[in-house]
């Protein structure tokens, strides 16, 4: 097993986080797990979709098995209903990571947004500014009656800077920049402050050529609906959980919520589902570029594993750059 305590240099400890990144479906969970297993690692589920209890099929959430063959973290830990923003995930996440370490293992966060990723790497201090119950309520309103992309277009106009780094999809987001920018008067982007990171990261990213990816991402979505989704979105609206949620905005729940309504058939979703999801890969891509030089890439089409794990040994050894 590799060391993997946090290490003194100098005065200052620092705390290693790796973190897998790249597209849906290139195979993140399977590598992670993997990972885990050879280097004493435990894994942190960094995609805000799986936080939720219900929301099993249309996350890909790893399954009873996969979770007692390795620790997870940060799965299951929250109602649809209940709002876990940056700052919250931040505290979450450090949570987790000081109950790793004191087990002596690395913590591996996999998945997760662009946003997520850069405000670790960057050590975005998230604004505290309290929420607004009745202005949320109001732009949520707002919000389902435009559309994700229309409402984002909507921050664009007034902070620039700030819609470049929420994405259109990311509905709850969008909101609470406009939330906060309405109630102080100030750019939500102004108001985020940089400090000096918490995390000592090493940034793996996992690439597959984008017609296997495609593939893997039909082969993803019809098996959600074999498994039943439409069955497992039918019965969190039948809990009382109202589909303008914003953790029903995600990819395969809307859709379903659609079907439930009528408004489109079941065949008619799932076309819907795929074009949805490839687009939302293309978008992934402007967060995680080949080019970034932060990110050590791997094709997860080969045997990348020992590579993966003599990277993370020199990063431990203070010997990347």
């Amino acid at each position: 097993m590799l060391s993997n305590k946090p290490r003194q240099i100098g005065t200052r400890v620092e705390k290693p986080l790796i973190m897998i990144v790249g597209p849906t479906a290139v195979g993140k969970t399977d590598f992670s797990m993997s990972l885990a297993e050879t280097i004493g690692g435990e894994v942190i589920s960094a995609d805000s979709r799986q936080f939720y209890r219900g929301m099993d099929i249309g996350t890909a959430k790893p399954d009873a098995r996969e979770m007692a063959r390795i620790p997870h973290h940060l799965i299951n830990i929250a109602l649809p209903d209940e709002i876990i923003d940056l700052t919250r995930f931040h505290k979450l996440l450090e949570e987790a990571t000081q109950a790793i370490y004191a087990q002596g293992h690395l913590p591996i966060m996999v998945g997760g947004t662009g946003q997520y990723a850069r405000s670790i790497l960057q050590g975005w201090n998230i604004p505290s500014q309290p929420p607004d119950p009745r202005m949320r309520a109001i732009l949520l309103s707002w919000a389902e009656e435009l559309g994700p992309f229309e409402m984002h277009s909507k921050l664009q106009k007034v902070d620039p800077e700030a819609a470049a780094f929420i994405q259109p999809q990311n509905v709850r987001r969008v909101v609470r920049a406009l939330e906060v920018i309405f109630s102080t008067g100030r750019k939500f982007s102004d108001l985020r402050q940089r400090h000096t990171p918490v995390y000592q990261v090493l940034m793996i990213g996992l690439l597959r050529d984008r017609k296997d990816l495609y593939a893997r991402i039909d082969e993803r979505i019809d098996k959600m609906i074999e498994q039943g989704l439409l069955e497992e979105v039918k019965n969190l609206v039948g809990q009382g959980y109202p589909p303008t949620l914003p953790a029903f905005s995600a990819i395969g729940y809307k859709e379903m919520v659609d079907v439930l309504q009528n408004k489109i058939s079941l065949n008619e979703s799932v076309v819907i589902m795929k074009r949805r999801t490839r687009e939302y890969v293309r978008r992934q891509a402007n967060w995680f570029k080949p080019s970034d030089p932060q990110i050590h890439w791997f094709n997860a089409d080969e045997i990348i594993l020992p590579d993966a794990v003599k990277l993370i040994e020199k990063f431990l050894a203070g010997e990347l750059q």
